[in-house]
């Protein structure tokens, strides 16, 4: 399966294997020494020969990419039998933090493609929703759904590529510092913290292409 990120070559995978793509030395370089072989490439331009793999796997990353009908044709091409893609639904209505920052929803739903559009390019789809747990510890914007204290830290909120899009954040983060301590936020989103998972808009969509 080859695992593709938002640079090229060739690699032959070996049987069985997992294979990520990743476009930014960055990153590759914060990589576990147990983790996946990685190569360095485009996702617009898999290094694979045609079928490489039983399937492609793409996560939270079509938002990223520059060519998005190149990248989706791609992850068709390399694939034997699937392609599976973790996305957001950009017609979701959102959640608490977007009353505070509603540019982010306007920019995301800008950025996302929509069901219909990945449809047309992969053919019909299976779609299952991803409620995300409370205690989630991948650092995306929804991550931290029940703990809204962790917005405030600099290192969540450069984790996460929408924050970098907006102009300034403290006049949001200051009404939601107030809103928590006045007990105004429990008031208007307590009921989240009664959840432990919560449906965000976060969608699998799986496209069969063998």
């Amino acid at each position: 399966m080859v695992n593709v990120g938002a640079g090229a070559g060739s690699y032959e995978p070996e049987d069985r294997s997992v294979v990520a793509v990743e476009p930014s030395l960055a990153m590759i370089q914060q990589r576990q020494e147990k983790a996946a072989p990685v190569v360095r490439a485009s996702a617009v331009a898999l290094p694979f020969a045609d079928q490489a793999f039983d399937a492609s796997l793409a996560i939270l990353t079509l938002h990223h990419w520059p060519d998005l009908q190149r990248g989706l044709a791609e992850l068709r091409r390399v694939a034997r039998r699937r392609v599976v893609i973790l996305t957001w639904d950009p017609l979701s209505s959102g959640f608490w933090l977007t009353d505070y920052f509603p540019r982010i929803l306007a920019i995301d739903r800008r950025i996302f493609p929509t069901l219909e559009d990945l449809e047309q390019r992969l053919g019909p789809l299976e779609v299952h929703e991803v409620p995300i747990p409370h205690d989630c510890t991948d650092g995306f914007l929804g991550a931290y759904w029940r703990r809204p204290e962790a917005y405030f830290r600099d290192d969540v909120r450069n984790a996460i590529s929408t924050f970098s899009r907006l102009p300034e954040t403290a006049p949001a983060l200051t009404r939601l510092q107030h809103d928590l301590s006045s007990g105004s936020w429990l008031r208007r989103h307590g009921e989240v913290l009664e959840r432990t998972t919560l449906d965000l808009g976060y969608r699998l969509v799986v496209a069969e292409v063998g």
